[in-house]
C-alpha cells in the first residue's frame, strides 16, 4: 500500500476562513496533517505561546486565523476563539445550561468539539443543543435539543457537510442522526437509529460513485451510510460491537473502523443466553414476567446491569433482554470495509476483520503503511497491516503506560500520542515502536491535538499550547 497520508485528506478547503483541521480529528476525521512538525515539544520546549483556558474536554479546531474550543464556566457553556498567531482571546460567547445532565467522570459538559468552515462555527452541548456563530462571534442561530439518556453522556461532535450540520445522537433509547441547515438552524431531516443503544462516534464522509455525499456513522452492531442532504440510509455493514466510540478512517475506497464493548466480547469469551421466553421460565423467580439483576445467571452480567436496563426500572423486559443477547454475541474487532453499495452489504464488503487488540476510545490512525491501534489502558500499541489485518507487532510505550482518551494523530513521519495524565509520546510512523521523544505536561489531557501549517495545538486541563518553529 502506498503511503497513506492521502491527498484526499490534506487538501485545504477554499475560503478565507477555512482550514484543513476544521473538525474533530482533522481532515475528514483522518488524524493526518501535511507539513513539517517538531518532534521535541513539551511545556517548556518549542512553545510559541500558551493561554489559560476554563475547563473542557473539547479538542482545538482551526480556521485560517483562529483556534476554537468550548468550556464550562459556572452555569455557562462557552465557546472561545483564540488568535492562531498569538493565543490572544478574539471572542467568547456563552449559552446557559438548560439542565444539568449526567456524565461519566471522564466525560464533560464541554466534550464535543466545534466544526468550522469558511464562514461558520458550530458547537454542540448536550445540556443545551446546537449553536452557530460567524467567525467574529456573532450568533447566527441556536437549536434546543435533548434531554438525552446516554449512560455516559453524549460525546459525538458535529460536522459540516456542505450546507448541512450533521450530529449523531446515540443513546439508550430513541437514537437518531440529525441534519440541520447551516444557514438557518432548521431541522432538515432526522433518521432513527433503532439498533444504536449507546456510543459516541463522530461521523466522516465520502463521495459515492453517483456523486452523492454520504455520511459514515458506526453504532451498535452496524456501520451505516446516510445520504447527506436527505438522511436516507443507503447501505450498511453488520458485525460491530455494541459500544462504538471511535472515528472511522476513509482511505480511497475503504473505511477502517474498530470498536470494543467489554471483555465478554473478546473472541472465545462470550456468554450465551436463551431467548426471552425460555429465560423467563427458568430465571424469573419473582414471577413478574421480567428478569432482575439478582436473577441473572452470571456475576459479570449482574455487575453491569445498569448498562442493559435501558429504561431504568430494575428489570429487563423482552426488548432489553434481546438487546443484551445481541450485545453479548457481538465481537470486539477492527475491520476494513469496501465502501459503497445498497442495503446490507455485510457479506460482500468486509475485506478483513481482526479480533485482537481493538481499543474502545482512541480512534484508528492509518499512516506510514500501518493501521495503528492505541489501547485505552496501559500504553499498548498494536500495529496492523492495512491490507490484510495481520498483526505486525504489539508493544507498550516506554513512558506512556497510562489511560488514553485523546485520539492519536500523525504528520511528518511521526505519531503524537497524548495520555490522560499528560504524557506525550512521539513515535516514528513506521513498523516497530520507535519512540522519538516524551514529555510530561503535569495535568490531565482529554483533547486530541490539532496539527496544521507546522503548528501543534495541544489542550491540557488548564491551558492551550501552540508549538512550532519560530
Amino acid at each position: 500500500m502506498a503511503p497513506l497520508a492521502s491527498a484526499l485528506f490534506l487538501t485545504l478547503l477554499s475560503g478565507d476562513g477555512a482550514a484543513a483541521w476544521n473538525r474533530f480529528r482533522g481532515p475528514n476525521g483522518s488524524g493526518i496533517a501535511s507539513g513539517s512538525y517538531p518532534a521535541e515539544i513539551g511545556p517548556a520546549q518549542g512553545v510559541r505561546w500558551s493561554q489559560a483556558l476554563p475547563p473542557g474536554h473539547s479538542s482545538p479546531i482551526l480556521s485560517a486565523k483562529r483556534v476554537f474550543v468550548t468550556a464550562l464556566e459556572g452555569e455557562n457553556l462557552t465557546t472561545l476563539a483564540l488568535e492562531r498567531e498569538s493565543g490572544a482571546l478574539a471572542w467568547k460567547q456563552a449559552v446557559p445550561r438548560a439542565r444539568q445532565g449526567y456524565f461519566h467522570p471522564d466525560n464533560h459538559s464541554a466534550a464535543p468539539s466545534p466544526a468550522v468552515d469558511g464562514d461558520t462555527v458550530v458547537v454542540f452541548f448536550e445540556e443545551f443543543g446546537l449553536v452557530a456563530y460567524d467567525h467574529d462571534g456573532h450568533e447566527r442561530w441556536r437549536l434546543a435539543l435533548g434531554p438525552f439518556d446516554n449512560a455516559y453522556g453524549l460525546g459525538a461532535s458535529p460536522i459540516l457537510v456542505g450546507d448541512v450540520v450533521v450530529l449523531a445522537c446515540d443513546q439508550s433509547t430513541h437514537s437518531f442522526v440529525l441534519g440541520v441547515g447551516k444557514q438557518d438552524g432548521k431541522e432538515r431531516w432526522r433518521t432513527p437509529r433503532p439498533q444504536a443503544v449507546s456510543g459516541a462516534c463522530t461521523p466522516v464522509t465520502w463521495r459515492a460513485a453517483d456523486g452523492r455525499e454520504e455520511i459514515l456513522l458506526p453504532g451498535s452492531y452496524l456501520l451505516d451510510a446516510y445520504e447527506a442532504t436527505s438522511g436516507e440510509r443507503r447501505w450498511w455493514v453488520s458485525g460491530l460491537p455494541a459500544e462504538m466510540k471511535s472515528v472511522p478512517v476513509v482511505l480511497g475506497e475503504r473505511v477502517y473502523v474498530h470498536g470494543y464493548n467489554s471483555a465478554l466480547n473478546e473472541l472465545g469469551n462470550q456468554v450465551e443466553l436463551a431467548p426471552f421466553a425460555e429465560a423467563v421460565a427458568k430465571l424469573d423467580t419473582s414471577k413478574d414476567g421480567r428478569i432482575g439483576a439478582a436473577e441473572l445467571p452470571d456475576e459479570r452480567l449482574r455487575n453491569n446491569f445498569e448498562y442493559y436496563d435501558l429504561v431504568p426500572d430494575g428489570t429487563l423486559d423482552a426488548g432489553e433482554w434481546e438487546g443484551l443477547r445481541a450485545s453479548l454475541s457481538a465481537l470486539n474487532s477492527a475491520q476494513c470495509i469496501r465502501l459503497g453499495g445498497k442495503g446490507d452489504v455485510s457479506a460482500t464488503h468486509v475485506l478483513w476483520r481482526q479480533h485482537r487488540g481493538a481499543p474502545q476510545l482512541p480512534s484508528p490512525l492509518v499512516y506510514g503503511g500501518v493501521y495503528w491501534m492505541l489501547d485505552d489502558q496501559g500504553g499498548l500499541v498494536t500495529e496492523l497491516d492495512p491490507e490484510s489485518g495481520a498483526i505486525f507487532g504489539k508493544e507498550r510505550l516506554a513512558h506512556g503506560v497510562d489511560a488514553y482518551y485523546a485520539a492519536p494523530v500523525g504528520a511528518d513521519g511521526k505519531l503524537y500520542l497524548l495520555s490522560q495524565s499528560g504524557m506525550l509520546s512521539v513515535i516514528a510512523a513506521r513498523k516497530g515502536l520507535t519512540e522519538l521523544h516524551a514529555a510530561q505536561f503535569g495535568e490531565s489531557c482529554y483533547a486530541t491535538p490539532a496539527l496544521e501549517d507546522g503548528r501543534i495545538y495541544l489542550r491540557t486541563a488548564s491551558k492551550l499550547y501552540c508549538f512550532g518553529a519560530p
